[in-house]
């Protein structure tokens, strides 16, 4: 693991306070990935889903306003946001107000994936594919599966802008659409509103 990798967390660290939120602390892990993702719905300042990579022992993470589509058609729009420490793939709750990413999240969707980028040839590891600004994948996951790809388009100001799309393949379904279809967390079942009630009751 570079030292590189191992800063790779500095700007999550630097936004959060661990006394105040729920949310994981964790540091970069050293071995083997096991090329995990998770999508997390999360109603923030406006709701989105956060789609992260596991790679390099963090989780390469987007923020994507209309959620990922089964539709090879539809471009969504994907703003790259910072690594996040692997211990948030489980990560429900709901982070307080006044704090960094305040509002609820839940797991909508998480599994395995297959790295898919190659170059001349030869495969490209994640964490480099995504500095290039290309990453192709195939997700095995509960509502998302088949090829998907990561890819940079530009930038909004510091923030990188990505395109996430859905390949052409038997798992694609322009029909489906599991954002309105299935909005529950596929980890407890509980939607958005249930998180809220569930850190009321508790408080």
């Amino acid at each position: 693991m570079s030292d590189k990798t191992e800063s790779s967390l500095q700007r999550y660290h630097a936004k959060r306070n661990a006394d105040r939120t729920p949310e994981p602390m964790g540091k970069p892990q050293r071995g083997e990935d096991k090329q995990r993702f998770v999508v997390q719905k999360h109603a923030a300042t406006t709701l989105h889903y956060d789609f992260r990579l596991e790679a390099d022992g963090v989780l390469k993470s987007w923020a994507v306003p209309k959620g990922p589509s089964t539709d090879p058609r539809e471009k969504r729009l994907a703003m790259r946001t910072e690594d996040h420490p692997l211990e948030y793939l489980d990560f429900e709750g709901a982070i307080p107000r006044g704090e960094y990413g305040a509002g609820k999240v839940i797991v909508w969707d998480t599994g395995t994936y297959r790295n898919l980028t190659e170059r001349r040839g030869k495969e490209v590891p994640v964490a480099e594919a995504v500095e290039r600004g290309h990453v192709k994948f195939w997700l095995e996951g509960e509502k998302l599966r088949g090829g998907y790809a990561l890819t940079r388009t530009g930038r909004d100001g510091e923030k990188e802008r990505w395109i996430l799309v859905k390949v052409a393949d038997d798992e694609a379904d322009a029909r489906r659409n599991p954002v309105s279809s299935q909005p529950a967390s596929v980890l407890t079942g509980l939607t958005l509103e249930a998180v809220g009630e569930e850190t009321s009751d508790q408080s």
